[in-house]
């Protein structure tokens, strides 16, 4: 009785997923062999492809379910902050702090932690991070005291660690140690057989939460979002269908063409000096895929240090005041 109760669990979370029964049967299949486990998951894929949403599933498929699923976005902490932000400090190990603080791996003990855009972690912090998936032991900044843990890692990056061992931007032991079961998440350009059913959920989900109906999607404008690219995956449709829920009345769903992100902006005749230095710095946030700051590997910041240095610094007050992208908000 207990196993089929788990086994109904198991299947009701997995129809959660959208694709699950199409395009994603092969994700789906290799997430129940894994989730069970203890073994360590990098999920690759571009931005926006639901890495997240994969993760979440990883943990409530696996017997650590009723523990914690602990998330570090490893690009949005500076790197001066992110060993304390993974093992926590003593009180007074660093000037400003007054007190101890427990850190992630702590948290995620006997349950999981999601350890997404690995790709961006600082090289320094990078032994730490291999030695406390060894050994399952750290010690706290400023502590001599050695924790022990049991935490069940899940990684996620839309770079090609691959390609950034060779270039001796990510340490290869660590690579192989992240690596242990690799899932690839196809992106949504290759799942267009799964969008009619996104957009329905995706309409209904914003209806209701601004308490509209919509019944009618018209076979015309589901062609058009099917035959888009979508670049930005399924965040960018996500985003794209909120804006068309709210423009939408009479219960029918009525959105505006979906914007074209990859076409450049037309040529200025005579261009003053800030018209060369804005369609540079768009030259670059397109490279970049709109990723601005930081020191990460392929950011407009590290782009324009190579072809640019002059620019470099004026890139995100530009990126802020003249650019007019087509930027998503974070979802999965």
């Amino acid at each position: 009785m207990e196993r089929q109760r788990n086994d109904c669990e198991e299947l009701s979370f997995v129809e959660t997923i959208v694709g699950w029964r199409g395009s994603l049967r092969g994700i789906v299949s290799q997430l129940q062999a894994v989730a069970p486990t203890n073994a360590t998951v990098l999920l690759a894929g571009e931005s926006g492809t639901g890495k997240e949403v994969v993760a979440r599933a990883i943990h409530e498929l696996s017997p650590r379910r009723g523990r914690n699923l602990v998330k570090v976005n490893c690009a949005a902490i500076p790197a001066g902050l992110l060993e304390t932000e993974m093992f926590g400090h003593e009180r007074g190990a660093f000037t400003g702090a007054i007190n101890s603080r427990v850190g992630r791996f702590a948290l995620a003990d006997h349950g999981t932690l999601f350890l997404d855009e690995i790709g961006d972690m600082a090289l320094e912090l990078q032994p730490k991070m291999l030695r406390v998936l060894q050994e399952r032991e750290f010690e706290a900044v400023g502590s001599t005291r050695t924790t022990q843990v049991d935490v069940r890692v899940v990684a996620a990056t839309n770079h090609d660690l691959r390609e950034m061992v060779r270039d001796r931007e990510f340490r290869e032991d660590l690579y192989y140690r992240l690596n242990a079961f690799p899932m690839v998440l196809p992106p949504l350009r290759e799942r267009k057989a799964d969008i009619p059913e996104f957009v329905q959920y995706f309409v209904q989900e914003f209806a209701s939460s601004m308490n509209k109906t919509i019944e009618i999607i018209p076979e015309e404008t589901m062609r058009m979002l099917v035959e888009h690219s979508w670049p930005a995956n399924i965040r960018e449709l996500q985003n794209y269908i909120e804006r068309g829920v709210i423009l939408s009345n009479n219960g029918g769903f009525d959105p505006p063409p979906p914007e074209r992100c990859d076409q450049e902006p037309p040529e200025i005749a005579n261009p003053t000096l800030e018209d060369k230095v804005r369609h540079e710095i768009l030259a670059a946030c397109h490279s970049a895929n709109w990723k601005l700051g930081g020191a990460a590997r392929g950011s407009c910041q590290t782009w324009l240090e190579a072809h640019h240095p002059v620019l470099q610094n004026e890139a995100l007050w530009y990126c802020a005041t003249l650019a007019t992208p087509c930027v998503t908000r974070q979802a999965f």
